[in-house]
């Protein structure tokens, strides 16, 4: 059994009180990590803050620092997957591609360190300004909290931890509970890399109870935090006057008009509904149907569920495996039957076994249920049916969240009325929502969170923008 410290200023520390890591297929014990306390917590930031105050590496050692964690991350490649099917239950084949996009993610964050650049200010332009010269460069905040989740425990902590490092800033890092050690592997690879101590420090612990311990120092610039709206908000309201970068909860809106490939649309929302047992923030939940074509999407939407493999995570062919507790399988149950309740159809799935849930797909549904409202986060679809677009955006647009939406439709000018009109912070054109390179802009609107992550964009979030002006006499 694998057990890990918290890492501090270089040093990893064993602490007594340990952590239980449950492999989440058989729910039993794969790891145990150390249970920080405040001193400890306390302690990381001390560390932080006194790298940042040393500035110990120039912008083109971070960068090749960060090309060493990438090429690390393609030499450990297949260990990392397992550990994350270990420790997440994401499908193997699901989480080799996660260690791609980590790969791809701290690429990007290494380039981007070497194009921290200003711009001129024409100041001269301004009367009584003739002699001035004016420019901006960009400056890291300082100390970061990044709080990462469990369902991208490898390529969102590199979503954080990557811009902020490239950034030149210090970074405390506290990954989910439930998945902590795919996080301290990468820190272990960031030593083997040469980053000097002090400037990536890692608690584990109680979220509840490191959250609370990191918004209450003042040294933290900037948090960074991936998870629930409820959360996020309890951060914004502790941080005061702090930057923040929310990555909050969703429930993806996609439309299907009647002018598309009916049979593509419902394999690709298949697909991407389902994917890590819909445990993504941006898995299809809200699937807004065109009612000529209602019929014959719920047919080749079923027929594309049954073509997917469920069982065994570490199985190369399995595309759904379990949730990541049977607490939380149990409360996506509880969702359903609460619909049924309330007048829900079940067309397919609904039944669990421990922590599997079976794909289900709900109809004749309402706005007021949880399962269409709230964000899901579990291998549950819902299916509404709408006879015109505009009443039908105005539908998705009631939700708390915003985060990305999708439309399939052959019709330009509706694809771009729904560019328009849909409040998301992305919109997939014939695709679903469950698109996501690295390299682009991702976040959202409303309950959803703000700020940006993709390196180029995370970094602007971690630097300041610092005016220069010079007398010329």
């Amino acid at each position: 059994m694998q057990t890990f410290g918290l890492l501090t200023d270089g040093k990893w520390q064993e602490k007594d009180e340990k952590i239980d890591v449950l492999d989440k297929t058989n729910q039993e014990v794969y790891a145990k990590v150390s249970k920080a306390e405040e001193k400890d917590v306390t302690a990381a930031v001390d560390s932080a803050e006194q790298a940042f105050q040393n500035d110990l590496t120039t912008p083109y050692e971070r960068y090749e620092i960060l090309m060493k964690v990438a090429q690390l991350l393609k030499d450990h490649k297949e260990e990392i997957a397992k550990n994350i099917t270990h420790e997440a239950g994401k499908p193997i084949k699901q989480a080799r591609s996660e260690v791609d996009r980590a790969v791809e993610t701290t690429l990007l964050s290494a380039e981007e360190a070497k194009r921290l650049a200003g711009e001129g200010v024409p100041i001269e332009g301004a009367p009584g300004s003739e002699n001035r010269m004016a420019f901006t460069i960009r400056v890291p905040v300082g100390v970061v909290a990044a709080i990462s989740p469990f369902n991208f425990p490898l390529n969102l902590v590199m979503h954080k931890i990557g811009p902020a490092l490239a950034a030149g800033n210090t970074v405390v890092l506290k990954p989910a509970s439930a998945t902590p050690t795919t996080a301290l592997i990468l820190a272990k690879l960031f030593e083997e890399a040469g980053l000097p101590a002090g400037v990536l420090n890692v608690v584990t612990g109680k979220g509840s109870e490191i959250g609370k311990w990191l918004t209450q120092d003042e040294r933290i610039q900037l948090f960074t935090f991936t998870g629930s709206a409820e959360v996020g908000l309890n951060i914004k309201q502790n941080t005061g006057m702090k930057k923040l970068v929310m990555e909050l909860g969703n429930n993806s809106p996609v439309i299907v008009d009647y002018d598309t490939n009916v049979k593509e649309a419902a394999q690709v929302i298949a697909a991407k509904s389902y994917a890590y047992a819909g445990q993504v923030c941006i898995s299809v939940q809200r699937v807004y149907v065109d009612e000529k074509v209602k019929d014959e999407f719920e047919s080749e939407l079923l027929t594309a569920i049954n073509n997917l493999n469920i069982g065994d995570p570490f199985n190369d062919d399995t595309d759904l495996g379990p949730m990541i507790s049977v607490e939380e399988a149990e409360r996506a149950e509880k969702w359903v039957q609460e619909a049924k309740e309330q007048g829900a159809t079940v067309l397919v799935g609904g039944n669990r076994k421990d922590n599997f849930l079976e794909p289900t797909v709900l109809t004749n549904v309402t706005q007021e249920m949880k399962v269409v409202c709230d964000e899901v986060f579990a291998p549950i679809l819902s299916l509404i049916t709408y006879s015109d677009l505009d009443d039908c955006l105005k539908e998705v647009n009631q939700s708390n969240y915003g985060l990305q939406g999708g439309i399939f439709t052959n019709n330009i000018n509706k694809a771009m009325k729904a560019a328009r009109k849909m409040e998301v912070g992305g919109i997939m054109i014939n695709d679903a929502t469950q698109f996501r390179v690295d390299l682009m802009p991702y976040g959202g609107m409303k309950d959803s969170g703000w700020g940006k992550e993709g390196p180029k964009y995370s970094i602007k979030e971690m630097t300041e923008e610092r005016l220069i002006v010079m007398n010329l006499k």
